[in-house]
């Protein structure tokens, strides 16, 4: 996993979502385009720089969260823009779209 995406647990999630824009990846181990999408956010981290934090979260080792916003499918992406979900992805996403979807709330 890139240097650059951070991982989060149900234990740190409000305080980690607290500020500015924030894409959280649900995903888990097993998940084929789960695996696709590591190196892609790997990509969007180094794009977005400091102006969005790229964030994964193991759906399998933190159940509360994902069940909080109801989670059905992996991957599962939501931007929080200071702690407020306000948009969601679901599914495998190219670079250049979840680039576009950040910049929204910048």
């Amino acid at each position: 996993m890139a240097a650059n995406v951070f991982i989060t647990s149900d234990a740190n999630f409000e305080r980690d979502i607290s500020a500015g824009v924030v894409l959280v990846d649900f995903w888990a181990e097993w998940c084929g385009p789960c695996q696709v999408m590591i190196p892609r956010l790997g990509e969007l981290a180094t794009a977005m720089g400091e102006t969005a934090k790229i964030m994964k979260m193991n759906v399998d080792e933190n159940p509360q969260t994902p069940q909080k916003f109801r989670i059905m499918s992996i991957p599962t992406m939501i931007v929080f823009k200071d702690g407020k979900p306000v948009e969601q992805l679901v599914g495998v996403k190219g670079v250049d779209d979840l680039q576009t979807t950040l910049k929204k709330y910048l």
